[in-house]
């Protein structure tokens, strides 16, 4: 059986690197791959990023197309930060909320903290949860809970993007009529 206490101690220590620590040479797939691995908690093989992944992330704009065929701290912080939402978020959050955090008005590096510094919490929650919940015994409670504490973050996470797309919405609608009509498809001016 897996020791609880060993995952615990992995969820209160195991965090993605800081921005300083991301590398700052340019990596190929294979070793941004290998590279991902040490950033999120996973288990049992689970989950792993794929070249496959990390190009469709890149063609639906998740993700910014590499340089060549190497990737830097900014597709670091990118798939940081995807690897760990794709487990509870779709890729249309998850790109919304990637817009707001790393693309904002503020440079990726201080958006790649401050999702760290929100990781880190949450990780350390979860884990002084789990100091609750060792026995063998426990098992299906806790699997419970933490199911339930899952559904209520999500519940919690979709209110906020519902929010932030209404202000999206909002902005577009009080830009002046003219600038809208540069961002429209050439097909769709034709029509008017």
């Amino acid at each position: 059986m897996y020791d609880l206490t060993e995952f615990q101690e992995q969820m209160r220590q195991r965090r993605p690197v800081p921005w300083d620590q991301l590398p700052d040479f340019p990596l190929y797939m294979d070793q941004v791959l290998s590279y991902m691995d040490r950033q999120v908690i996973r288990f049992d093989g689970d989950d792993g990023l794929t070249a496959a992944m990390v190009n469709n992330y890149t063609k639906s704009g998740l993700v910014p197309r590499a340089e060549g065929k190497k990737y830097n701290r900014d597709h670091l912080a990118y798939l940081t930060a995807i690897c760990v939402l794709k487990r509870v978020m779709s890729t249309k959050d998850m790109d919304l909320l990637i817009r707001e955090e790393l693309q904002g008005d503020r440079p990726i590096s201080d958006g790649y903290a401050a999702f760290c510094a929100s990781l880190d919490k949450a990780l350390t929650a979860a884990a002084d949860e789990m100091a609750e919940r060792t026995g063998e015994e426990e098992l299906a409670d806790a699997a419970i809970h933490f199911a339930l504490m899952s559904y209520a973050a999500g519940v919690a996470s979709s209110r906020y993007v519902t929010l932030l797309r209404q202000r999206e919405a909002a902005r577009e609608a009080e830009e002046p009529a003219h600038s809208r009509g540069k961002d429209r498809p050439k097909k769709e001016k034709e029509r008017d």
